[in-house]
Order: C-alpha cells, then sequence, then structure tokens
C-alpha cells in the first residue's frame, strides 16, 4: 500500500504544476521558460512558414490528417528500405509490407501495438527516424487538439488556435526538455543508450547469447511520457535494459501519468471563473475525482486478483503464499507488476513490465475495461476529450429527468451537440466489437488464438480493444504478426485515433460560436459531487450496456471455471 500511495502521491506532486504551467502555454500566457523558448519557436515557425492565424475546427482537422498521413507515408517508405540505410549494424531486412503498414500506423495513432521484436526487426536509423520521432510527433498531436478542444469548451477564446503553432510549442517546450531529463535520469539508473552492434557473449552455464544495444534510453522517455508505450526489446518495460530496477519502474509510471494528469489541471485553470473559485467548486475537480475513482478500483482489483492464489496451484505452498507470480518480473514483484498493468492501461500507454495474458481473469478484466472506458484519465489529452464527451451526455439525460436546461460552462447542449457525442461515444465500442465479432468467425482471426475456450476470446478482445483504445499492449499470447492482424488493427488504431477526436473538434467548434448564456435557477451544476456520480454511473451504465456480454463469455467466464 505503502508503494502505490507513493507513486499516486508523485503523480498529483507533478501533475498539479504541470497542469498550470500547460495552461500557460494554451493560453499564450508568460512562462519562466519564454525568454529561451520564445526564440527557438519563432525561428521554427519562419524555417515552416507558420503564420500566427486562427483556425476552425476544419482546418485544425484537416491540418491533422494531412501532416499524420505525410509521416505515415514517409515512415513506411523507410521501413521497406530500412536493409539498405545506414545504422543498421545488426542487418536488419526491409519490413513486409502488411508489418510496415500496421507498425507507421501504430505509431502514428499514438498506439504503438508491436507485432514485431524491436531488437532485430529494426536497425538504430528506423527506431530513431520512424519510431521515436513519430513518438513525438503523435503525442504533440493528440495534445494539439486537446488544446483546442479545451479553447472551445471553455467559451474564453475568440478561436481554437493554431495546429501547427501549437505543436512547435508543444515539442519545444513539454515534451523535448521533460524527455531530455527524465532520458538523462534512466540512464544514470542502468538504462542504456549507445550505437553499438548486437553483443555475443557467453553465458555462465558455457552457452552463447546475443545481447541487442542501442539508443534504449531515448526511446524509454518519450516512449511513456507520450503515453507510447512501444519498446526497444520485445520484452518492453520487462527488460533489464529498459527498465532495471523497482527505481525506474517508479520513474517510468509517473512519466506515463503526468501529461494526461496536467491536461485535466489545465481544463480547471482555463474553465475556472475567477481567482477566489473555490477548487472544490472547480469543473474539473469533479472530472479528475471520476477518472481517480475508476483508476483506484482498476488499481485495487488487479492487486487483489493477482495476490490471490491459483486454485490450480493448491499443491505449491510458496504459490499460495506470494500469490500469481507467473509473467512477472522477480525484481518487480506482484505490486509494481499490478500498478503497471492499471496504469499502462488506464492511461493508455500500452508498455508492460508483465505478461498481460498471464494476469489472473480479473485482472484481464480490469485492463479490458481500462481500454474500453478509455477515459480514465486517457492519453494525450484524449482521455479529457473522452471524458467531456460523458460529461455532455451526462448534462442531456439529467436534464431531461429533472427538468433542467442541459447547459455545460454557460454553453446550451442542444440537438447538433447531442447527436455528435452520441455518434462519437459508440464508435469505440462498434470498432473493438466488430473486429472481434469478424475475427472469432474467419479461420484467419481463429488460427492467432494460443489459448482455447473463454481465454482465446480474451486474447481477441484485448487486442482490438488495445487498438481502439490507442493502447498497444496485447495479451501477447495472441500469434499476430499476419496480414489478417496487421490490416485489421490497423484499420481499427485509425478509427480510434481519427473519428473520435475529429467529432470532439467539431463540438469544440460549435461551442466556441454559442454565446454565454447566464446562469438561472433552471441549470444544472456540473461543478457538484451529486453531479460527478451521476457521471460515474452513466459511464458505468453504458459499458455495462455494450460491453458485458461479451466479457461475461471471456474473462467473467474464465473467473468462474477458474474457481468453481
Amino acid at each position: 500500500m505503502i508503494d502505490i500511495l507513493i507513486v499516486l502521491g508523485l503523480f498529483l506532486v507533478i501533475a498539479i504544476p504541470l497542469g498550470k504551467y500547460l495552461y500557460h502555454i494554451t493560453a499564450k500566457e508568460k512562462t519562466f521558460a519564454d525568454p529561451l523558448f520564445d526564440r527557438v519557436d519563432r525561428f521554427l515557425f519562419r524555417l515552416c512558414g507558420i503564420k500566427d492565424e486562427a483556425m476552425n475546427w476544419k482546418q485544425i482537422a484537416g491540418a491533422l490528417l494531412l501532416v499524420n498521413a505525410t509521416m505515415m507515408i514517409l515512415g513506411f517508405l523507410i521501413l521497406k528500405v530500412q536493409e539498405v540505410l545506414p545504422f543498421n549494424p545488426n542487418g536488419s531486412t526491409s519490413m513486409e509490407g502488411s508489418l510496415a503498414f500496421n507498425t507507421v500506423i501504430s505509431f502514428m495513432t499514438n498506439t504503438n501495438l508491436q507485432h514485431y521484436a524491436g531488437e532485430s526487426a529494426l536497425s538504430n536509423l528506423s527506431q530513431m527516424l520512424v519510431i521515436v520521432f513519430l513518438m513525438f510527433t503523435s503525442a504533440a498531436s493528440g495534445l494539439a487538439v486537446a488544446m483546442a478542444t479545451m479553447r472551445g469548451f471553455s467559451g474564453k477564446f475568440s478561436s481554437l488556435g493554431n495546429f501547427y503553432e501549437d505543436v512547435i510549442r508543444i515539442l519545444t517546450r513539454v515534451l523535448l526538455p521533460l524527455s531530455l531529463l527524465i532520458g538523462v535520469i534512466l540512464v544514470s539508473q542502468g538504462v542504456i543508450q549507445n550505437f553499438s552492434p548486437t553483443l555475443t557473449i557467453q553465458t555462465l552455464e558455457g552457452a552463447y547469447q546475443n545481447i541487442a544495444m542501442g539508443p534504449v534510453a531515448a526511446l524509454e522517455a518519450i516512449k511513456n511520457l507520450g503515453t507510447n508505450g512501444g519498446g526497444f526489446f520485445a520484452a518492453n518495460a520487462a527488460h533489464p535494459f529498459e527498465n532495471p530496477s523497482v527505481v525506474t519502474n517508479i520513474i517510468e509510471m509517473v512519466s506515463m501519468m503526468a501529461i494526461p494528469g496536467a491536461c485535466v489541471v489545465a481544463f480547471g485553470w482555463m474553465v475556472r471563473k475567477n481567482k477566489r473559485e473555490s477548487w472544490l467548486k472547480n469543473q474539473a475537480t469533479v472530472l479528475f475525482a471520476v477518472m481517480g475513482v475508476l483508476l483506484i478500483f482498476s488499481i485495487v482489483l488487479i492487486s487483489w486478483s493477482e495476490r490471490s492464489a491459483n486454485p490450480l496451484t493448491q499443491g505449491l505452498n510458496i504459490q499460495q503464499a506470494i500469490g500469481n507470480m507467473e509473467g512477472k518480473e522477480i525484481r518487480f514483484g506482484i505490486t509494481h507488476s499490478s500498478l503497471f498493468a492499471a496504469i499502462t492501461t488506464a492511461f493508455t500507454t500500452g508498455a508492460v513490465n508483465t505478461m498481460h495474458d498471464s494476469l489472473m481473469p480479473l485482472s484481464g478484466l480490469s485492463t479490458l475495461l481500462n481500454m474500453m472506458l478509455n477515459l480514465v484519465f486517457g492519453g494525450k489529452g484524449v482521455g479529457l476529450i473522452n471524458m467531456l464527451l460523458y460529461v455532455l451526455l451526462t448534462v442531456f439525460i439529467c436534464g431531461l429527468m429533472v427538468g433542467r436546461t442541459p447547459e455545460y460552462l454557460g454553453k446550451k447542449i442542444e440537438a447538433k451537440e447531442t447527436k455528435l457525442t452520441a455518434l462519437a461515444i459508440i464508435i469505440h465500442p462498434l470498432l473493438i466489437l466488430a473486429g472481434t465479432a469478424l475475427a472469432v468467425v474467419l479461420s484467419v482471426g481463429l488460427s492467432g488464438i494460443s489459448n482455447p475456450g473463454s481465454h482465446g476470446l480474451s486474447q481477441i478482445l484485448y487486442e482490438f480493444a488495445s487498438s481502439a483504445a490507442n493502447n498497444g499492449s496485447g495479451f501477447e499470447g495472441l500469434i499476430d504478426n499476419t496480414a489478417f492482424w496487421n490490416i485489421a488493427t490497423g484499420v481499427v488504431m485509425v478509427g480510434g485515433r481519427y473519428i473520435s477526436i475529429v467529432i470532439a473538434l467539431a463540438i469544440a467548434g460549435s461551442l466556441s460560436k454559442k454565446p454565454v448564456v447566464s446562469e438561472s435557477i433552471g441549470t444544472l451544476q456540473t461543478n457538484t459531487m451529486t453531479f460527478g456520480g451521476s457521471l460515474l454511473m452513466i459511464i458505468v451504465i453504458i459499458a455495462a450496456l455494450t460491453f458485458l456480454p461479451v466479457l461475461v463469455l471471456g474473462p467473467i467466464s474464465e473467473h468462474l471455471m477458474l474457481f468453481r
């Protein structure tokens, strides 16, 4: 419990001041870093031809899609010809077409689903020019959209901003300096950073083993800070070169949590009525509390489930004493493995320090729920955007139930916003369930299952939930490097990333044009814990209606059969 409280405490200590810093960047207010970064930004604006011009939501969405598509094409070409490019000390061959397609989409959508082994499939050049580069730009793109959405919802800005300008400012003022700091700290704790070829060493038993080398710390820093999750090694954060100790494990978990939590704090500063307003009455406090309840529920469920003895190992006294250690690193144990699993799926990062395929059924259920909800803080700004969509839906439903005017932040929620909200919310479960249904009726989908029955269904369900939520982790028991899985998950990743945030931009654009209405006795108060409870119940009800049947067939059924 102390370990868990330390991590959550560090999260709050870092997220609160970082959130205020993000607010100043979003509102273009003065920060302590302006003397340095103003010069850098002006140089980059001139170099890229970026003008300080306001964009509407359609222009921002178009810029997002155009820039991301361009980077996908360039990344695909590099992966297809990496065999003849420099910085390839191990002679990695060029990627197969469907795998390269899946990889560039995965990293551009901030998913980082890996159907390949990084230490053998990629050259150092590909790791840097494709993987690390897309980790920075995908995180910056998501944050830029979140900033535009926050401006639109708050009603305090004349426009949604400029996408290109926001991306540059996020890169120079947030992601690059913080990644450099985290990278240096990780190197000091034993994470490797070099350009050496693979080492062949003799083990204590006399056999020979290949040890991959490379620029790991640089990738590791932005991997967690940008809620990307893709590892340099196939073992990801379970590999000692990526995550050597409990200290680095804590650093990586807090890195995953920092910016998503800071986005909620930044939203609170943005919608604050005045300096005298109590933070207990702030709109963002309600959102943070609901997200916090869902996160703590996930942590408690996974920790309790993993500490429970597997009934199939009742004859092994040591297994009963320590719980489920299958698939876990001894240096992390159950506590840090369970906490990592909850955080990486709640903050949609996808990094793993334990094999999720070996989790107890209820632990697998909890990780699936985090990705199915996709709003327990979530990734770079996306979690906040999804939560705001549920807020609008709750305002509409509660307004109808109690006869109050459906308003949020002084803006009327009308038919247009409600229809767009419903569409954005239904897209996510549609992608997950349709993909799962397709996989279980096709032989090419079923052939990837490594376990029969309920667990096999959970493997498929997890793969599509991870893709749609832009998480990227996997049960890893699935044989997924095939044309079917590469293309199917690639399509789901694109839909899960772009459809919902484009709709959110449309809603923000619509709200930004509406006049602020005066608060009256009929206005539904959305900054109270009562509304927070209503919001939580709406989230739970919608999740149950959409996902309970397939969860019963998967992890719940597996749990009942295991403990019968």
